[in-house]
């Protein structure tokens, strides 16, 4: 009968009436929001008018306002960490307990996240519209092989490393290798678009092969949860998720070419305002439901859904009305990814942290050097700048916080290899934009790869 009650609020709780609860919630959430892209919009335009990447000054924003700054913003996980002088301004704003504000925030705190997480799809959707499938098919063997090398040269290099060079234990290496392996398409998207890089040759072989590294993440994601769960390594559950992964990126191809005109006529029929944005967005949706419901990841469907509707005749339409979207929420995704960096992970006058850091100065190396070799994982008898695929493969960002987070989860991991592992994450998402900005000098979308410094093949 006991397990039949609904749900009843603590006695702190039970104290504050409905309307002051909801006062406190709205400040809370206004706050976080007003806080966000404040910072972020300054930090911005100051990266703009350097020519660099306006991604970084989210991410640093992030860092700013977040776990390693003012613990004004902090995903789910660390609620419990965030500042005591914004929930006593709040408190004393809504006539609300502080000790209340503080159990509200986390409700606040996880809707935050869910709105960061329509960031990231509505930018890997925009990505599938913005790519070109005829490229995209063109450069299929190169994003495979750049795809491949782009994984077995990391999980290699940083699972043999660190058993052989610092005697981890073989699960907790494996773990870190698997970590290694990640590329944030996300991420990759946003700096070859805000570069007008993302439909030459080799922005799609990026594109292509980070989509690839997902679906392999995916399947190395499964394995590596089995390992740390004690679970048994049946190869029946794998290959029934690789035979998944490619069968929906195949459909998805297949209807990339045949779904538009559907789509085109349903839009065509419709009157109310708005039917292009709301049809594309049911797309989208559709998609991130039938990728999750097959066991993959919601991005890989966000991204088809994209695909799919690339060869709309309304695609431009699609496109201008997506991007606004997309500069509001994949902000506060960026934004979000950064909060959750803790940077006293380095401080290297704690001795505690310094074998965490030099096992994130060999795996950082190994990130680096194993995506990069991957630019020169294919041959092409036209002229490519290798550097820039490599480069492109490089950020782990949201991907490698998955892992991580699994990982710290299993309590696989040990204090210091969790901080070489955090560190290896943030270290590549914050150069490979910066990297990618010295290989990449903006050029025209779909310009010549030769005026932006190439190197021959």
């Amino acid at each position: 009968m006991a397990q039949a009650l609904s749900w009843v609020p603590p006695l702190p709780l039970l104290q504050v009436s409905a309307h002051d609860m909801e006062s406190a919630e709205t400040l809370l959430g206004a706050a976080e929001f007003v806080v966000i892209f404040l910072v972020a919009r300054l930090l911005a335009e100051v990266l703009v008018r350097l020519n660099l990447p306006t991604l970084i000054g989210e991410l640093v924003a992030g860092v700013i306002i977040g776990a390693s700054g003012l613990h004004l913003v902090l995903p789910p996980e660390l609620q419990g960490n965030i500042s005591a002088n914004l929930l006593h301004l709040i408190s004393g704003l809504s006539s609300v307990p502080q000790d209340v504000v503080d159990t509200i925030y986390g409700e606040t705190s996880v809707k935050l996240a869910s709105f960061s997480q329509v960031g990231l799809y509505a930018l890997l959707f925009l990505t599938g519209l913005e790519s070109d499938l005829k490229q995209l098919l063109k450069v299929g063997d190169r994003a495979l092989s750049v795809a491949a090398v782009g994984v077995i040269l990391p999980f290699a290099g940083g699972t043999l490393g660190l058993i052989y060079l610092f005697e981890v234990d073989l699960i907790p290496a494996i773990f870190a290798g698997a970590a290694m392996t990640a590329t944030s398409i996300g991420i990759t998207a946003k700096v070859f678009g805000e570069l007008k890089y993302l439909k030459t040759s080799e922005g799609q072989t990026v594109i292509g092969a980070a989509v690839l590294d997902d679906i392999l993440g995916i399947v190395i994601l499964a394995v590596v949860a089995k390992l740390a769960t004690g679970g048994s390594l049946a190869a029946a559950p794998i290959i029934k998720l690789l035979i998944a992964a490619i069968g929906f990126v195949t459909v998805s191809l297949f209807l990339s070419r045949t779904a538009a005109p559907w789509f085109d006529r349903l839009v065509d029929a419709l009157e109310a305002p708005g039917e292009k944005i709301v049809c594309g967005f049911l797309v989208l949706a559709l998609g991130c439901f039938m990728a999750t419901a097959i066991g993959l990841e919601a991005v890989l469907g966000a991204f088809a859904a994209g695909l799919v509707l690339s060869n709309s005749k309304h695609v431009h339409e699609l496109t201008a009305l997506t991007e606004p979207i997309v500069a509001l929420f994949a902000t506060l995704f960026f934004v979000m990814i950064g909060t959750g960096f803790d940077f006293s992970v380095i401080n290297p006058f704690d001795p505690g942290n310094r074998d965490g850091l030099v096992m994130a100065g060999f795996l950082l190396i190994v990130a680096i050097l194993g995506k990069v070799a991957s630019g020169w994982a294919y041959w092409s008898q036209e002229k490519t700048n290798r550097m820039a695929v490599g480069l492109g493969m490089m950020p782990r960002g949201e991907v490698g916080l998955v892992f991580l987070a699994l990982g710290g989860s299993t309590h696989i991991l040990t204090d210091s290899l969790e901080a070489a592992i955090l560190l290896m994450v943030i270290g590549t998402t914050f150069l490979a934009p910066l990297l990618l900005r010295l290989v990449l000098p903006t050029t025209t979308e779909g310009g010549n790869p030769e005026l932006a410094g190439t190197t021959s093949s």
